[in-house]
């Protein structure tokens, strides 16, 4: 991997944009990984849409860093009979338009991010009843035991019933919420600015601290400014020249970063992300589960992450299956289809006796990204030496996320394959990973169909005994290969460059309520 240098680093400043400095003992001043191209959290799971979300929506529920749910917008809940669940919200809540929160925004939000979500999806499946009694209170009346605080702390934000009945295939371009920032539409430069301010009207909970998504979210900024900047170098030569306070950077810049006394790098998300290699299931050649599989054969998890992180092994790990290593449901089952020798003759062998017939292989990839580029390029020549047709389509990442909904054809501007990562968090067990959904149309973007692995992962859900469910998702992992709803790159454990003055970072993903300026 190309690696940089200090001084080319501090040479970049002069080409640095201008961030803006207005009164910026108050202002948290940020370099977001990409442009925020979509302002809806329910129709990508774009990290970037992600912070967004975490900012200007709250949730029922949070989590803290050991992943237990905490109320977050209810004062409580009330079980009968284990399957009735009355939830009471707290008083005094209220949207950034002034009007208060109501049972049937919370409803008519549920509704909408369960259209879309996997944990969701099984949530309104299960539900015989979610209706809102009153202003107050909101009743799900469930077919059976179920997690609901789980589930609706998987990032289920909050929005006004009149956004919320916006179908899940359309873009709610509208952003209010309820949450500790307001977002600030006319001062949003597409590709360059977003700007966020505290809002007044939010009253955090009481007692205890800020951890992760839970606790009170107090907020000691008055805006929080994001300035795009695509180029690394010159990020670098911001944060290096006190213009910015916060920038997640690429592994080879963090030596050179860690020498500057006005900064400090800190790893916040000990789950990481697990880059993988999507397939679209809908159409050849990935729609045939045996060309699917031959790639298995010549991907080194160990290759991808030194090209995306380096040779330092403490910003990632390989040897990564379906579920978050180190947590209970992560398994060594079938863990020798990515951890054999690789064979490149084998695999083009397999290839043609699955029937691969030379079609072109649409691979995007998003130049502003440059970690998932790195890895995108490297799968492009794996895939090219195993006699795949590959036709690399480079753009930048807003562009990308929207193309990756399209369930179209690839000559009609589809897809092929795309790279991304998922949350260390959210791939823990079945409930709320994603990637595993194979439910076709109502999966995520690749849209698999499995039978299997739906049974598997309801039988999962049905069983509360953590060996009976560590022993379903062995099962889980062992269809996973047959099926290869994607395919699993390795763990990335990213660092946060920190100007010193920013202090009591929350940990996790980004964060802004809980720290504060020195």
């Amino acid at each position: 991997m190309h690696r940089r240098h200090l001084l080319q680093v501090a040479a970049a400043s002069l080409a640095a944009p201008a961030i803006v400095r207005a009164e910026a003992s108050r202002v948290l001043r940020v370099i977001p990984e990409a442009d925020l191209a979509v302002l809806d959290p329910v129709w990508t799971t774009a990290n970037i849409t992600r912070n967004h979300a975490f900012m200007v929506y709250d949730t029922l529920y949070g989590q803290d860093e050991g992943f237990n749910v905490q109320p977050q917008m209810l004062a409580g809940h009330t079980v009968a009979g284990e399957t009735d669940w009355t939830l009471t919200l707290r008083p005094g809540l209220r949207f950034h338009d002034g009007e208060p929160v109501r049972g049937r925004d919370v409803v008519a939000s549920i509704r909408r991010w369960a259209e879309r979500d996997s944990f969701g999806q099984v949530l309104i499946a299960t539900a015989d009843e979610v209706s809102a009694p009153s202003d107050s209170t909101v009743r799900l009346r469930m077919k059976k035991r179920f997690p609901v605080a789980r589930a609706l702390a998987n990032s289920a934000q909050i929005m006004p019933e009149r956004l919320a009945v916006t179908s899940s295939a359309k873009q709610v371009s509208e952003v209010i919420g309820s949450g500790p920032f307001r977002f600030l539409p006319d001062q949003r430069v597409a590709g360059s600015r977003v700007a966020y301010a505290r809002f007044d009207g939010y009253q955090p909970r009481e007692g205890g601290q800020p951890s992760f998504t839970a606790g009170p979210k107090r907020v000691n900024v008055d805006r929080v400014e994001w300035t795009v900047i695509p180029d690394s170098s010159t990020a670098a030569a911001a944060m290096l020249a006190g213009e910015a306070d916060w920038w997640a950077p690429p592994a080879d810049l963090v030596p050179s970063l860690r020498q500057s006394a006005r900064l400090r790098v800190e790893m916040l998300d000990p789950m990481g992300g697990i880059a993988v290699l999507r397939f679209n299931h809908l159409y050849p050649p990935f729609d045939n589960p045996g060309i699917r599989r031959a790639l298995l054969g010549v991907i080194d998890q160990s290759e991808f992450m030194t090209a995306a992180a380096g040779e330092d092994r403490s910003f990632w790990r390989a040897e990564v299956g379906v579920f978050t290593p180190g947590s209970p449901m992560a398994s060594a089952v079938g863990m020798e289809r990515l951890t054999g020798k690789r064979d490149f003759a084998q695999a083009r062998a397999d290839l043609l006796a699955a029937g691969y017939k030379g079609e072109k292989i649409v691979l995007l990839t998003a130049a502003d990204m440059q970690e998932l580029n790195a890895i995108a390029l490297l799968a492009a020549d794996v895939m090219t030496r195993i006699g795949l047709n590959v036709d690399v389509q480079t753009m930048d990442w807003g562009t990308l996320i929207q193309r990756r909904a399209k369930d179209v054809p690839p000559a009609q501007g589809g897809w092929n394959v795309v790279f991304t990562s998922l949350n260390g968090s959210g791939t823990m067990d079945p409930a709320a990973h994603l990637g595993i959904r194979a439910n076709g149309l109502k999966a995520w973007a690749g849209w698999p169909t499995s039978p299997k692995l739906e049974d598997l992962r309801s039988a999962w859900f049905d069983t509360q005994d953590v060996a009976e469910q560590a022993a379903i998702c062995a099962e889980i992992q062992r269809q996973f290969w047959l099926d290869v709803p994607y395919i699993p790159l390795g763990q990335r454990f990213g660092a946060s460059a920190l100007n010193r003055r920013v202090l009591d970072v929350v940990r996790g993903f980004p964060l802004y309520y809980g720290l504060r300026l020195g």
